[in-house]
């Protein structure tokens, strides 16, 4: 069934990809910019994933568990942290409260190219 209205105009397919780094999967399409947890580098270096669970475009590319030989490129934006969790453990008429924080540490990636 051909597409019609609006959706006409999005007939080419844009490349993306399925990643996972850090136990975390993202789809990631060329130009996009994600967060993800701290990677080893500095700002502007290159970053290759190689763990391509899904690459997709004019045909789609499913991995068992990885897709052979597919790989996303990109480069470092920002090493930053995250905003501050707290942890709070309390056991009632017992006097028992701890308080912890933690603050996560993230890299910023531009996503170039997906090969």
């Amino acid at each position: 069934m051909p597409f019609r209205g609006k959706y006409a105009a999005q007939l080419h397919f844009m490349a993306f990809a399925v990643i996972r780094t850090g136990g975390k999967q993202y789809r990631v399409e060329p130009g996009c910019t994600i967060r993800v947890e701290k990677l080893d580098g500095d700002v502007g270096s290159a970053v290759t994933f190689t763990d391509v669970l899904l690459a997709g475009g004019d045909a789609i590319r499913i991995g068992t568990p990885l897709v052979e030989g597919a790989t996303v490129r990109g480069e470092i934006v920002a090493q930053s942290r995250d905003k501050k969790v707290l942890i709070f453990k309390k056991k009632r008429r017992k006097n028992y409260r701890r308080r912890r924080g933690h603050r996560q540490s993230l890299t910023t990636v531009r996503v170039t190219e997906i090969a």
